[in-house]
C-alpha cells in the first residue's frame, strides 16, 4: 500500500496563508495605459520634426474645416485622414527608435526597415492629401474660385 502523501490532493494545493500583493484595479491600469500613450505622443511631438509638421498641418486643416462648415461626413473623413497620418508617423517613429536600438551601426536590413516605415507615412500623407482635395477642394473653389 502506498502512503497517502504520494497521491495528489483532489482539491489542489492548500491556500497560501499570506495574501498576494494587491494589484491595482482595472480602472487604474487603464488610466496608466492612457498616461503611457500620451507620454509617447508628447515625446514624439517634442523630438520629431515631421510630427511637428503634421501637428501644424492638422491645426490648419481643423481651422479651415471649421471656417468652411464641413458636414459630419466630411469631418469623419478628415478625422480618419488626419488620424491615419498621425498613426503612421508615430509607428514610423517607434520603428526607427527600435531599429536604432538593435542596429546602431549600418545594416542593409535596418535601412530597409526604416525606408518601408517612412514609405507607410508617405502613403498615409498622400491619401490624406487626396481626402483633403476631395473635401476642401469644391468648398474652396466655390468660395474663392473665379
Amino acid at each position: 500500500m502506498m502512503p497517502a502523501a504520494s497521491f495528489p490532493d483532489p482539491l489542489g494545493p492548500a491556500p497560501n496563508p499570506v495574501p498576494p500583493a494587491r494589484r491595482p484595479g482595472l480602472l487604474r491600469r487603464r488610466a496608466a495605459s492612457f498616461g503611457h500613450a500620451l507620454r509617447g505622443v508628447t515625446v514624439a511631438l517634442r523630438t520629431e520634426l515631421h510630427l511637428q509638421f503634421h501637428a501644424a498641418a492638422s491645426v490648419v486643416v481643423l481651422a479651415l474645416g471649421a471656417y468652411l462648415g464641413l458636414s459630419r461626413l466630411e469631418w469623419a473623413l478628415v478625422a480618419l485622414a488626419v488620424g491615419g497620418v498621425w498613426t503612421a508617423e508615430l509607428v514610423n517613429t517607434a520603428i526607427e527608435a527600435l531599429t536604432d536600438l538593435v542596429s546602431p551601426g549600418y545594416h542593409p536590413l535596418a535601412g530597409k526597415t526604416k525606408d518601408v516605415a517612412a514609405g507607410a507615412v508617405l502613403l498615409a500623407a498622400l491619401a490624406a492629401l487626396a481626402v483633403g482635395l476631395l473635401v476642401f477642394g469644391p468648398k474652396v473653389w466655390a468660395r474663392w474660385g473665379p
